[in-house]
């Protein structure tokens, strides 16, 4: 039996409170295109709901999503509101001269050391800032040798997983 996947990320979906600060965010900051706004009245859950939908485009064809909702109750109800956490992000993977290009726009647009920060894994290095909404971003550059990388972690994936839940919680990223 033939296993099929998931063809790529459609788009991921997030409450924002600001469309406009949001759009400066994710356009003229991080430099994704705002590629479709929609307005929509609906109902939805038991009520009628009027909201935007926006969608700031990635190379292949995903999307980040943003809704945001013209009644303060419905936007109440609806928010995002979750512990902050680094380790709850959505990584996308970039080339160096994007990072860079991304980097210079941050710095530029104020943001510090502490709101935007790279992070060498060994097997990548990552760029990670917070968007107006509190979803975390990662932007990552892969290793040159990414393929002989990606080939051994697969080959030991679930070996190294049951070896770590069975209590060896040593390192296997020689990478660092």
């Amino acid at each position: 039996m033939s296993q099929t996947l998931p063809l790529r990320l459609h788009h991921h979906a997030w409450i924002t409170d600001d469309q406009e600060a949001n759009r400066r965010f994710y356009e003229d900051v991080i430099g994704l295109p705002l590629v479709a706004t929609w307005t929509e009245r609906e109902v939805l859950f038991g009520a009628e709901r009027v909201y935007s939908h926006t969608f700031y485009g990635l190379a292949d064809g995903g999307a980040l999503a943003f809704f945001q909702f013209a009644n303060p109750e419905d936007q109440e109800e609806f928010k995002t509101d979750v512990h902050f956490t680094p380790w709850r992000h959505i990584a996308f993977k970039v080339e160096h001269e994007t990072q860079e290009a991304m980097r210079k726009r941050i710095a530029a647009a104020g943001y510090s050391e502490a709101d935007a920060y790279v992070i060498d894994h060994g097997f990548c290095v990552s760029l990670y800032i917070t968007d107006p909404n509190g979803l975390m971003l990662e932007f990552t550059v892969d290793h040159p040798d990414v393929e002989k990388i990606e080939a051994e972690r697969r080959t030991t994936a679930h070996a190294d997983l049951a070896r770590w839940l069975g209590g060896d919680h040593t390192s296997n990223n020689h990478w660092r």
